[in-house]
């Protein structure tokens, strides 16, 4: 039955979509469709449920269900190091800076939409060989997902597969340091944990955090939402920014039409010239 993506009424086709943007404030079209029928198409068997309608008025009435939703829905792929030129950027140039203008603070960076932690764990490994260099370098990180179930990976911090190899075969002597062996791949040590903070968040809400990040990587995620929704994501994440400081956007994104509050730096990389 629910192979037969075809006969879902268009009424009922829309409806997922609005309930995709209200949880998430992922915009989807009709040209989405067959990805998102495929996507809850076994959640549906799974539930013994009859068609979309049941499932519309069940994903109205349970918070547990509008979480699985959520995790279905959302896309979630990521890699160790994505985009190497924005690891040299940070390395070369982002962290020196930032470490000569604030002698004694701690660097707070925020990794918004982090999925599976690959990034977070990135950031932190990044952070650790600077600070193997300015002993009196500390930095702390916010990895953040709208998807419960991919923070748990990241939690977890157990990775392997192709990601775990494309590390291995990239930055060897990083896993040797900063991972424990484990089956086929391998695990972040607590030492690389004690720096990582992993939570739920939904871009469309503003982040309560005491402090201001003066790093932030905000990744190919605003391709998932219209100029208003990414307008409304960015300024929200520019709120959350501390002056000077720099956000970096993921390789297929740009910020020039829409307004950002933001100055551009280079490709893929922004500054809060704003104080407020």
């Amino acid at each position: 039955m629910f192979d037969r993506e075809a006969a879902v009424d268009p009424s009922i086709r829309e409806a997922l979509f609005a309930q995709v943007r209200l949880h998430t404030g992922i915009v989807m079209a009709e040209r989405k469709w067959t990805m998102l029928h495929g996507r809850l198409r076994r959640r549906l068997q799974e539930l013994q449920l009859s068609g979309y309608e049941a499932y519309l008025a069940l994903l109205g009435r349970s918070k547990h269900e509008v979480g699985c939703f959520i995790d279905l829905v959302t896309t979630n792929e990521t890699s160790f190091f994505r985009t190497p030129r924005i690891w040299q950027y940070l390395e070369e140039h982002f962290f020196p800076r930032w470490h000569a203008a604030h002698p004694g603070a701690t660097m707070q960076i925020w990794s918004a939409a982090a999925s599976t932690g690959e990034e977070g764990y990135s950031l932190a490994m990044l952070a650790n060989e600077f600070r193997q260099k300015h002993p009196d370098f500390s930095y702390r990180i916010l990895a953040t997902d709208i998807s419960q179930a991919v923070l748990d990976i990241a939690a977890a911090g157990s990775y392997a597969g192709r990601n775990a190899k494309g590390l291995q075969a990239s930055r060897p002597e990083m896993v040797e340091r900063y991972f424990a062996p484990e089956d086929d791949g391998f695990s972040a040590r607590p030492a690389l944990k004690a720096h990582l903070t992993f939570r739920p968040h939904n871009l469309y809400q503003d982040l309560t955090e005491p402090t201001r990040f003066d790093l932030v990587l905000l990744r190919n995620v605003l391709i998932y939402f219209d100029e208003p929704g990414q307008e409304a994501v960015v300024e929200r994440v520019r709120r959350a920014m501390a002056p000077e400081s720099t956000l970096i956007i993921g390789e297929s994104e740009s910020l020039h039409r829409i307004r950002s509050g933001l100055t551009y730096e280079q490709p893929l990389i922004y500054r809060n010239t704003k104080t407020t």
